[in-house]
């Protein structure tokens, strides 16, 4: 749905975007994570056709950028960091005019559907500039969505709201997510994009790794098994490193905790390994890394 092919977008002397390769398929949620001046921003900015890359190519929807750019804006849902509304006019009035703008063709109920999804129908009459940041980031968002596009770019949809908002925000997305849209999330929450996202890409200026959230905690730390034990000592440890798969192994009080590859098939093999030592085992569980433990690892590398 989204194919990025050595992308980049340098602003004088700034380089921005550094050769962005990159395919989202379709009906994916897709993170896109990294710091402030990461260049994120200038990343949907450019595969929306708002602005023109330095050099590479992009499609969006089978459209390329740069040459069928109304093709991709009547395409696409954007919900932009800090979206602007007309103030004065009332909020069932702007979105009227988008929904005009994009030639909605139920005018009346598309803005209906929307504003009642996210909590805002008995606001409809009251003029934007009344509404809280929370509410104008709603109302920003079933902006993006009155023309029904397949692909949607939101970034940062949470930011600033309350957690009930927020809660609300991303339950939404998850039943976008269901509808099979296609949706490129960026955002600074990572327990957020650990939840909704397929796969998330970690970037600054340049991609410094992109997976599923589970396969990027595995590539960068390592799946960590811990075996909790009656006593622990180095003895068992020293059996448990003869196994083949294993990479490591540490003793932390009554505890083993055991590197290595696919565990849901490896794990038997140490349980037997340990009984056969004489080892009593009270139970096991594996050790998760954060994906913001993942996060800051790799920003930190770059």
């Amino acid at each position: 749905m989204i194919h990025v092919e050595n992308l980049t977008k340098r602003f004088s002397e700034t380089l921005a975007v550094d050769n962005l390769t990159l395919d989202v398929a379709d009906g994916e949620v897709f993170g896109f994570l990294g710091p402030n001046g990461a260049g994120k921003t200038t990343t949907v900015r450019m595969l929306t056709s708002l602005i023109g890359p330095t050099s590479g190519t992009a499609t969006v929807g089978g459209f390329e950028v740069g040459k069928e750019d109304t093709n991709i804006r009547r395409t696409v849902g954007v919900l932009t960091e800090t979206p602007g509304m007309y103030e004065n006019l009332s909020a069932e009035y702007n979105l009227r005019i988008f929904a005009e703008l994009y030639e909605v063709k139920d005018v009346h109920g598309q803005i209906e559907k929307y504003l009642k999804m996210l909590g805002l129908w008995e606001r409809r009459f009251d003029a934007a500039g009344t509404f809280s940041k929370g509410m104008k980031q709603k109302l920003a968002i079933a902006r993006a969505l009155l023309h029904e596009p397949r692909i949607l770019f939101l970034d940062e949809p949470t930011t600033g709201l309350d957690p009930e908002s927020a809660h609300l925000v991303r339950d939404f997305i998850a039943e976008l997510k269901k509808e099979g849209r296609t949706i490129f999330l960026c955002t600074h929450n990572l327990d957020e994009a650990d939840h909704l996202c397929d796969r998330v890409g970690v970037f600054k200026t340049h991609l410094l790794g992109v997976d599923t959230p589970t396969k990027l905690r595995a590539s960068v730390f390592g799946r960590k098994v811990i075996f909790y034990l009656r006593t622990a000592d180095e003895f068992l440890a020293d059996d448990i490193r003869k196994l083949p798969f294993v990479c490591e192994v540490k003793v932390i009080e009554n505890k083993l905790v055991v590197t290595m590859d696919e565990p849901e098939s490896r794990n038997p093999e140490v349980v037997r390994s340990l009984v056969k030592a004489g080892a009593d085992i009270q139970f096991v569980g594996e050790l998760r890394h954060s994906l913001e433990d993942v996060y800051l690892q790799l920003v930190k590398g770059a």
